[in-house]
Formats: C-alpha cells, structure tokens, sequence
C-alpha cells in the first residue's frame, strides 16, 4: 500500500478530505471564472470577506484586490454579493 496522499481528484466521489483546501490547488473545478471592471470597483472589500475559499487576497500596500485562480472555484458569491456590481462571472474562454 502506497503511503503518497492522494489528489483532490483521485478521492472517491462525495469523499471528504481531512486537508484545508489551500493543500489542493482546485482551481479547474470551475466552469466561471470572476473578472474585476475596475473602473465600477471601490475595494470595499466584501468579495474578500466573503470568498469561501480564500482565493481573493487584499494587498494593502498596493490598495489591491488579487484573484488567485489556482483555489478559486467559480462559485460566484463574489460577484453576486459585489454591491457595485463590478465582478461578473465569465467562462474562460470569454476572456
């Protein structure tokens, strides 16, 4: 028996894993990807608070929102709950 721990992908369906997702890079479980207008976003930071997943980070010193694609998982609650509506969904492809 192999003692190597297995991918998010290699689980058995409805598998629980014991990790934090930041151990697994789930990014291309998403069919939408968010996309930032910029002239509409005031950095109110409501995407970052409410991401489930972490993938949204703030820089501070840059005044900057950074989506990381590697976790984000398409959900959209970032953009649904944008009060400027300045995240929209999009797939891939799109952009």
């Amino acid at each position: 028996m192999s003692s190597k721990e297995k991918t998010w992908k290699e689980l058995p369906m409805a598998a629980v894993s014991t990790k934090a997702s930041v151990g697994f890079m789930t990014g291309d479980w998403k069919t939408y990807m968010p996309l930032r207008g910029l002239e509409k976003c005031t950095t109110c930071l409501t995407c970052v608070m409410l991401c489930p997943e972490g993938a949204i980070r703030f820089h501070p010193e840059q005044g900057q929102i950074e989506f990381d694609l590697s976790f984000c998982k398409g959900c959209g609650i970032c953009a649904n709950e944008c009060p400027t509506k300045a995240i929209t969904m999009k797939m891939p492809e799109d952009e």
